[in-house]
């Protein structure tokens, strides 16, 4: 029996410092409720995230991440941040069957959430997982790849684009989340203990929008997705 997601707004806890940290809650209401609903390993990955405080990306973004990876074709993509997968779950759906995806964690628990979940709709075959910190698991993954998907410590945003960019393709897609951070990026830092990562992202958020191989910008959906083609 598939797992369905009752209410959108009501329910669904999203894993920002404050909800809705970048958007009217009028608006954030609407664009959820716009979601199709989630079944199946989504959906269970939802609520345990949910149950137990995992950060994941917005199902928004997440879908994004699919899209995108359709969208421009993408056979290999490489993620930093696996957590319990359901990022990964989405980028396994958009490579294909032919597809594969490189994830990176230091998490086994979570890696091994993540395994159970993807086995669920039968895409296990198309991840790899790496199990180090990321800084050190980018230089041995074999490129090339299609599509590089940053949502790790944010401090170390720059240092993963830095080795993983020339493992991407020309014409190749790089995606960040949290550039926004739930609105702490652009305005007052509201947690003391998320002034680091906040400082780091506005470092990286005009390096990696002025980045001289790439064509980028900083998307306002979710909380603040980074998108760029690599053109040179």
């Amino acid at each position: 029996m598939e797992l369905l997601i009752p209410s959108i707004a009501a329910t669904m806890a999203r894993m920002k410092g404050i909800p809705d940290g970048i958007l009217h809650r009028i608006q954030a209401d609407y664009l959820e409720a716009l979601l199709p609903r989630r079944a199946g390993a989504a959906a269970a990955l939802e609520t345990l995230a949910q149950r137990d405080r995992v950060p994941i990306v917005d199902p928004e973004v997440g879908r994004f991440l699919e899209q995108t990876a359709i969208a421009s074709r993408a056979k290999r993509a490489l993620e930093v941040g696996t957590a319990i997968g359901y990022s990964t779950l989405h980028l396994a759906r958009g490579v294909g069957a032919d597809g594969h995806v490189v994830t990176i964690d230091v998490d086994p628990a979570r890696q091994e959430t993540a395994r159970r979940h993807l086995a669920m709709e039968r895409l296990e075959s198309r991840v790899e997982f790496m199990l180090e910190p990321g800084l050190a698991a980018i230089g041995r993954a074999s490129g090339p790849f299609d599509l590089l998907f940053l949502d790790a410590i944010k401090e170390e945003y720059r240092g993963y684009l830095d080795l993983a960019l020339p493992k991407l393709r020309i014409g190749g897609v790089v995606i960040c989340d949290n550039l926004l951070w739930s609105g702490q990026v652009a305005g007052q830092i509201l947690k003391e203990d998320e002034r680091s990562s906040t400082l780091a992202l506005r470092e990286f958020n005009p390096y990696f929008t002025n980045h001289p191989s790439l064509l980028a910008q900083v998307l306002s959906f979710g909380d603040g997705v980074g998108f760029a083609v690599k053109v040179k």
